[in-house]
């Protein structure tokens, strides 16, 4: 599992969350078999999501982060659960694209840098939180930090990195995320600018063996920073075969006949665990009529 924390400022006035996804995104390249480009993409998703679903305040809400641009990955997707756990998936798994000019993994370039960066809130009401906003860079951290201060008019700071072996395995993943709540003075703002700058990226933090805390001291340093609360994250799919039927019978008897004209089972493959469900529709229809 990944271990993430949440953090408040002894003053109230900066909220501060970080994980380490390291484990959470190697879970995500054993399903996907993904390329090196489309392991950091996905893992950056997953990654904010589990940042952006620990500020959720009921287990029973979730949080969807899609980004869809014009590159050669498609859309990229990650669910974050209230109770802490993460999914996803990449339309292409393999994108096989040459590195930046700093010889880092070209995320925005799979991604793309034309298209919409979209943040969906469940938070168990009538209908669910809706926030869009244009890709920034495709790069994901600055998408987020613009998704913020955009859609819910909150300054933030987004830090995202997945380190990749060359055998394609995780060598180390993860994230923060840090907000100013109303109220901060000028001051303060300059200040929390030149620890951010001063920072190096999170994945050679975590690669040196810095801990999480010691992260939230350096990005923090001067305002005596509390530890709130800290969690496991995991990457969990909640398929089931139910669900996966009260899909099918929401598709309505006209598709479902035409489905089970063959007589053959219909094979249904989770997008987001590759787990393949058998479903005999004309059972399903006869179960569902009675």
């Amino acid at each position: 599992m990944s271990r993430l924390i949440r953090a408040i400022s002894e003053n109230g006035g900066v909220l501060f969350c970080a994980v380490d996804s390291t484990e959470i995104v190697s879970e995500s390249e054993r399903i996907h078999k993904t390329s090196a480009v489309t392991s950091a993409a996905l893992g950056r998703m997953l990654t904010a999501a589990a940042l952006m679903g620990s500020m959720l305040k009921n287990e029973q809400d979730s949080l969807t982060l899609r980004i869809k641009g014009d590159g050669p990955a498609g859309t990229v997707l990650a669910v974050a659960e209230g109770c802490g756990n993460v999914r996803g998936y990449v339309d292409h798994p393999i994108v096989e694209i040459p590195p930046r000019l700093d010889g880092k993994l070209d995320v925005g370039g799979a991604v793309g840098h034309n298209g919409m960066l979209s943040v969906v809130k469940d938070l168990g009401m009538k209908e669910p939180y809706v926030g869009q906003i244009p890709i920034t860079s495709g790069e994901i951290a600055e998408d987020i930090t613009t998704y913020y201060a955009v859609s819910e008019q909150i300054p933030t700071v987004c830090a995202l990195g997945v380190l990749v072996n060359e055998d394609l395995s995780i060598r180390t993943a993860g994230g923060f995320l840090m907000q100013l709540l109303p109220g901060a003075s000028e001051e303060e703002i300059t200040h929390l600018e030149k620890n951010i700058a001063a920072l190096p990226s999170m994945t050679s933090m975590l690669e040196d063996g810095i801990t999480l805390e010691e992260i939230m001291e350096r990005a923090l340093e001067g305002f005596q920073p509390n530890v709130l609360d800290e969690q496991e994250v995991t990457y969990q799919c909640n398929c089931s075969r139910d669900r996966v039927e009260r899909a099918l019978l929401s598709l309505g008897k006209k598709d479902l006949a035409e489905m089970a004209a063959d007589g053959k089972p219909v094979e249904v493959c989770c997008q987001f665990c590759d787990k393949k469900y058998s479903v005999d529709i004309a059972a399903l229809v006869r179960e569902a009529g009675r």
